[in-house]
């Protein structure tokens, strides 16, 4: 299934409030009418009827009416919605630095090599959950920033709560997975990872969450084998032309190590993000040796992941 958080087009009697919805092909059905729930809303309540919303997405997609709770839905074309987020302010974002390539290529470009301590355990920072933004919205650097990035990730969604998660067990707890992209300032980040303490203004500003969430069931066809990881092509755009391609299935570390990690001694709660980490490539500090040329006002941002969709943003002037 594809699920997601939308907001009709504008219109006389139409409101502006995010609601709970699923994509099938070319259609949204609302889910919940005037209880104005949103995906994050059904995740903390602990994903209720989950196997009536698996019925209502095969119903529709073999042309029976879209009924739920014995009531019609409201049904919108995708094209005439506004997409949110998936999950808008979730509790943590923790993203991960997991794909090796892109950690030889960060450690090259700063004259060493990879820490030993990287092949011991995945580490993490916390982003900010209230920079999270949608598919389409815009992209503001920091005034103070002149080398504005994208990064190509994957990340994956938390259903069920939970600690001390036995990486066996990880996928238990996913209740689907998205793209990411962790806007960089390289500039501020070159400034600030002296200190060593990690990232702090140079990726604080934005986060981009989107197009929809997937649910680990539509990916199962390409499963690699371990906890999370998919044979599945992520490829970048800037205006149009193709700057980044890797594939899922290179991570270093599954996602189920992931959530072992960041589950030990700690409490994740349903809508809980993890990013995987920018995959090799991903990013125009990789393409560039950290040189430039980087994102500029105008410039559009394409991220695709195969079955995830493609999450696109624009870049606008700061302020």
């Amino acid at each position: 299934m594809r699920l997601i958080d939308f907001i009709p087009d504008a219109g006389p009697g139409r409101d502006a409030f995010a609601r709970f919805g699923l994509v099938v092909d070319d259609r949204v059905i609302e889910i919940g009418g005037s209880e104005r729930e949103t995906l994050k809303d059904w995740l903390e309540r602990g994903m209720p009827g989950v196997d009536d919303l698996r019925a209502l997405d095969s119903a529709v997609k073999a042309g029976r009416p879209a009924m739920w709770g014995g009531r019609a839905c409201r049904v919108f074309p995708l094209d005439g919605v506004r997409l949110c987020a998936p999950v808008r302010r979730p509790p943590t974002v923790r993203d991960f630095y997991a794909f090796e390539q892109h950690v030889r290529a960060g450690n090259r470009i700063r004259g060493r090599d990879i820490p030993d301590a990287w092949y011991q355990i995945p580490v993490f920072y916390f982003s900010n959950p209230g920079s999270i933004i949608g598919p389409d919205d815009p992209v503001r650097a920091p005034k103070s920033s002149q080398a504005l990035d994208f990064e190509l990730e994957v990340a994956c969604v938390i259903g069920r709560a939970g600690k001390d998660i036995a990486v066996e067990d990880a996928e238990d707890h996913i209740a689907g997975y998205t793209i990411f992209n962790d806007w960089s300032a390289r500039d501020v980040q070159r400034q600030e990872v002296g200190v060593g303490l990690g990232p702090a203004k140079g990726k604080d500003f934005a986060g981009s969450l989107g197009p929809w969430l997937v649910t680990p069931d539509e990916l199962a066809d390409h499963a690699a084998g371990r906890p999370g990881v998919y044979n599945l092509t992520l490829t970048a755009r800037v205006n149009g032309i193709e700057r980044s391609r890797g594939n899922w299935a290179d991570l270093h570390y599954s996602f189920g190590e992931m959530i072992a990690r960041a589950s030990a001694d700690a409490t994740l709660y349903p809508g809980d993000v993890i990013g995987s980490g920018t995959v090799g490539t991903g990013c125009l500090l990789e393409l560039t040796m950290g040189q430039g040329p980087w994102l500029q006002p105008g410039d559009v941002v394409e991220l695709e992941v195969e079955r995830l969709g493609i999450l696109r943003n624009e870049v606008t002037s700061a302020g």
